[in-house]
């Protein structure tokens, strides 16, 4: 993923939006029981390595989300997929150092009601933040809020808009000698992640709060929300945008290619998935996750 926007307030649900973008063929399924050594984990599956960008575990009350970071390449030859974190740590595994050495950097969402953690790892050193209550935007240089309100990352490199190495062709790639995925973030340069910022993170911070209940239809649910990440109305070129499409070349295209929206409270799970983003008839609440969720 390359978005993520979290609220945590006391007695409230914790609620997860998820904007995910990738290389625009690169195949997956919808959320679903998709693991057989996570029976109880529920998410959309990456097709060509096998995990997720998003899990959700309805028992625990706990989703946990991955989002490409910034740093040191893991070893060619060692790499491991950055999909297999979100499923471990939604499990409620620990997170070790010791086996972070085969991952490229990345940044580990894992929320539960009242209480969320994002835990870093830039290629060499690992860190872990517990989010406060507040509204916290998460994108690929690190967080983007804090309750000081500056929306700046707080470990944002300078501004470069020169899209990153690891968005080469998957032919480079192969050269490369790698079996695992192709590395890949989204092609945006710094200063599309602070416009993006600067646009959304007011947005957010003023929208009514949704307050999800089971049961509701998708539009009735989040509210004033949903127009936010179907988009707000920004054409995906514009250097603002949420919901992005980056011609690279060479008939490859990155984009927004799914958004879900996760509300988590200690009687409630609510898990509501677009794999269309942008058209607002697209959404639907994923099946078994509140029936899940009981007991």
């Amino acid at each position: 993923m390359c978005t993520a926007v979290l609220s945590i307030e006391p007695g409230l649900p914790v609620l997860l939006a998820g904007i995910r973008d990738e290389l625009t063929d690169r195949a997956w399924r919808r959320p679903w029981r998709h693991w057989p050594a996570y029976p109880g984990l529920i998410g959309g599956l990456d097709l060509q390595a096998g995990g997720t960008w998003l899990a959700v575990a309805p028992r625990e009350r706990r989703v946990s989300c991955v989002l490409n970071g910034r740093g040191a390449m893991a070893p060619p030859l060692a790499r491991r997929s950055r999909g297999d974190l979100p499923l471990r740590s939604a499990a409620g595994e620990p997170l070790l150092r010791s086996r972070l050495t085969g991952f490229d950097p990345f940044h580990l969402l894992t929320a539960e009601p009242g209480r969320a953690v994002m835990q870093s790892w830039d290629g060499e050193l690992v860190s872990e933040r517990e989010l406060g209550p507040g509204l916290h935007i998460v994108v690929n240089s690190g967080l983007a809020s804090d309750p000081s309100g500056d929306a700046r990352p707080a470990d944002a490199p300078p501004a470069d808009d020169a899209p990153p190495a690891d968005a080469r062709p998957q032919a480079d790639l192969r050269e490369s000698g790698r079996s695992a995925e192709p590395r890949t973030q989204a092609p945006n340069g710094r200063d599309h992640e602070l416009a993006r910022i600067a646009h959304f993170l007011p947005r957010f911070r003023t929208a009514k709060r949704p307050a999800p209940q089971p049961g509701e239809p998708v539009p009735q649910a989040w509210g004033a929300w949903l127009p936010l990440v179907d988009g707000d109305g920004i054409d995906q070129r514009d250097p603002r945008a949420l919901l992005v499409r980056r011609d690279l070349g060479d008939g490859r295209t990155w984009g927004t290619t799914s958004v879900s929206l996760v509300a988590l409270s200690p009687g409630a799970v609510r898990y509501d998935f677009s794999g269309t983003p942008g058209d607002p008839a697209a959404w639907f609440a994923v099946p078994g996750v509140e029936a899940a969720s009981v007991g």
